[in-house]
């Protein structure tokens, strides 16, 4: 409770809420409902979590919440499917907390999501996408769409609009439309493309990227591209490295298809220029 005592709250108690009793305490029935339930939806027991944070993440007190990000993840489809390529390296501040972070969550056979932003936030969420996609699969007895899939995740976080989540997810899979591909933030947005990236290196990305993308690109092509763009971002943003890893969602399903160090590929693609 040290952030309470910092924003000086010392009473927690029920009368010193200056909210409303329906505003407090919602949905206090079920532990996850996404709204079903009267509108409301289940947060933490307390102040209401927009107005409790926006003093400290976007005030002027001397207290500052100040969340800082880096990564660099992309995707886009081309006539074989989807290619997906992301860095492994997860930040803490100004700190390397770790160079294998995981940062494509395999929702299952037909989907995968990639991360950016919190990782306890894109975990979790595309997680709990991962067992609503499953729940649906049983019900409906047919694996679920992408868009719906997409679709699904922006509600979801869309109900939590303004209370501190920090998420920029793609969503790439195949259904019986063919290949999909769609962007998913925090905000609830959701955008249809061929092509994006997300995270601190999103620039750098995107410019290699555009200098060599076209839909006709043949499958080596595809993959020496998604590589040749995560690397690059690396190299130029420090809160991006590590590992490269590259999916390729197919019409059968998704393989991975490599895992290699970013150390080793700037000695190859240095060498090539010489």
């Amino acid at each position: 409770m040290a952030l309470v005592d910092v924003c000086g709250f010392q009473d927690w108690g029920r009368a010193a809420f200056p909210f409303g009793e329906k505003e407090q305490f919602l949905d206090q029935g079920h532990d996850f409902a996404f709204g079903a339930r009267n509108g409301e939806i289940s947060v933490p027991r307390g102040l209401d979590p927009v107005n409790f944070l926006k003093p400290y993440t976007d005030g002027d007190d001397e207290v500052q919440i100040k969340l800082h990000h880096g990564t660099t993840t992309l995707a886009f489809k081309f006539q074989h499917g989807v290619m997906v390529a992301v860095d492994s390296r997860a930040s803490a501040g100004s700190y390397i907390s770790t160079q294998d972070f995981k940062k494509v969550i395999e929702i299952n056979p037909y989907l995968l999501g990639t991360m950016s932003g919190s990782a306890a936030d894109c975990v979790y969420w595309e997680r709990m996408l991962a067992k609503q996609c499953r729940i649906y699969k049983l019900r409906n007895k047919k694996r679920i769409s992408v868009s719906a899939a997409s679709k699904l995740l922006a509600n979801m976080v869309a109900e939590y609009r303004g209370m501190g989540l920090s998420m920029g997810t793609m969503v790439c899979g195949w259904d019986e439309k063919g290949p999909g591909l769609y962007y998913v933030d925090d905000n609830g947005v959701r955008l249809s493309g061929s092509m994006f990236s997300t995270g601190s290196g999103y620039g750098y990305a995107y410019g290699v990227m555009d200098s060599g993308y076209k839909y006709d690109l043949t499958v080596k092509e595809a993959y020496n591209l998604a590589q040749r763009a995560i690397y690059h971002a690396t190299h130029r943003d420090a809160y991006s490295g590590g590992t490269v890893n590259m999916y390729h969602m197919r019409e059968n399903g998704w393989i991975k298809v490599s895992q290699e160090d970013v150390g080793d590929l700037h000695h190859r693609y240095a060498a090539e220029t010489q």
